[in-house]
């Protein structure tokens, strides 16, 4: 049976730049770069280093999407409107601020929400990652 979620795919516009930004600005590490095949295929993953078991692939839009896909998800990361992760803190205000002072670009500060603490940041691909401090809630 399934035992986990170990991987999820964010589309980046430059691999070696958003490996760095990852690693730089989040305390990712990296888990695997590696040119495969004639065409020069490149799988690139970083990981949270308490959950190595969760790998995030960045991905250029193209093969194996089709052309029309590949396109729609590059315009998505152009107009700065893709969805990609999110990331859980214990404390929204700090991380905010330690974010910010790395050169971080929010488009939410933090913001109280039924279920915590929120704030909205960019990747260096126009990605949109959630950062959230939870809190319990019932519905």
């Amino acid at each position: 049976m399934i035992s986990n979620v170990s991987l999820v795919t964010v589309y980046v516009h430059d691999q070696t730049e958003s490996k760095r930004w990852y690693i730089d600005n989040l305390g990712f590490v990296e888990r695997s770069d590696i040119t495969m095949g004639d065409n020069g295929f490149r799988w690139v993953t970083v990981a949270h280093p308490d959950h190595p078991e969760l790998e995030v692939t960045l991905m250029v839009p193209g093969p194996p999407l089709t052309d029309d896909l590949a396109e729609a998800i590059r315009r998505s990361l152009a107009n700065g409107t893709h969805g990609a992760l999110g990331l859980r803190t214990e404390n929204c205000q700090k991380a905010f601020e330690e974010l910010s002072a790395k050169g971080v670009e929010f488009i939410q500060p933090p913001a109280e929400r039924p279920y915590g603490v929120e704030a909205i940041l960019r990747d260096n691909s126009g990605n949109w990652l959630v950062l959230v401090e939870n809190r319990e809630f019932s519905v």
